[in-house]
């Protein structure tokens, strides 16, 4: 049974709304006359969700969902508008509303909004308490020399373990680092055969080398293979590309103070940094990257 708590300064639309989310639900209403009256109803009794005036004194319902945001942010809010708060309304949708309902049309709108909004996040909680109960998570993936969907891969995969590890923001942009460093090698030096040597020397040079060979045989043809593998206890990831490979002990150290400005290493260092584990093959052109749940120093 879910709770709304419903939040305006006037008693009138106060209990209208409230009379309408109660009328054939099992839902429990609670009220706040104001903003401020708001958040220490949140502290002491956090709702499911939130029915909020727009325009109130004092804390508006834009300003309560900015404060909501920051401190129970898993609470969506609803705003309810009146005649020409348009652009207001618009502006707290992108600070973080779920939704807004006109009052002239809260009769027909509210309750079934408040539904839509409740089971979206309820279906949200189960499937995040769901993934945290997977126990094996495979993926393969062929994907072009495209910067964009590497990137967005390396974020999938973060949250692939933010689902199955509960992971803070510290360690997964560590991975995502580790990660992104992984496949832009694949595809820089990898598929495009550019030299981070050239990097060194001249840095525009190595960029426009790399955006040529992208639409330039028999470069632009090549793919970027990654299987990932996550259980309870750990992660692998496998890239694989389609260059000529490299012997990765004849990396310059990039520890050695003369070599802390250079690109060579830089990528293979972070990477052995935040995994517990960065294997090659023996051609040079595949590289696995592993990391434990619980990680030691």
């Amino acid at each position: 049974m879910a709770t709304v708590l419903v939040v305006d300064d006037s008693p009138i639309d106060r209990q209208l709304a409230g009379g309408l989310l109660q009328q054939g639900t099992e839902w429990t209403v609670t009220y706040a006359n104001d903003g401020s009256a708001a958040l220490d109803s949140i502290r002491s009794n956090p709702p499911d969700i939130i029915v909020a005036d727009l325009q109130m004194p004092e804390m508006s319902g834009l300003e309560l969902v900015q404060a909501v945001r920051k401190s129970a942010s898993q609470i969506p809010i609803i705003l309810m508008t009146g005649k020409g708060t348009e652009e207001i309304a618009v502006e707290a949708l992108h600070s973080g509303a779920a939704s807004y309902v006109p009052k002239r049309a809260m009769s027909t709108m509210l309750v079934e909004t408040v539904q839509r909004v409740l089971t979206s996040f309820q279906e949200d909680k189960y499937r995040s308490d769901l993934m945290k109960r997977v126990v094996v998570r495979s993926e393969s993936f062929g994907i072009e020399n495209d910067v964009n969907l590497l990137l967005s891969l390396s974020r999938h995969i973060q949250q692939s373990l933010v689902d199955a590890w509960g992971m803070d923001r510290t360690d997964r942009l560590r991975i995502g680092t580790a990660l992104e460093e992984a496949l832009l090698n694949s595809l820089y030096h990898g598929n495009l055969g550019v030299s981070s040597e050239l990097k060194e020397v001249d840095h525009d040079e190595f960029y426009r080398r790399a955006a040529e060979r992208k639409i330039t045989a028999p470069w632009k043809d090549r793919r970027i293979r990654v299987t990932t593998r996550v259980t309870l206890s750990e992660m692998s990831v496998t890239i694989s590309d389609e260059g000529s490979g490299f012997d990765p002990s004849k990396l310059p150290d990039p520890t050695d103070p003369e070599n802390l400005d250079r690109p060579c290493g830089r990528g293979v260092m972070l990477m052995r940094a935040f995994m517990d584990d960065v294997r090659y093959n023996d051609v040079g052109n595949e590289v696995t990257l592993v990391r434990r749940r619980n990680r030691k120093s």
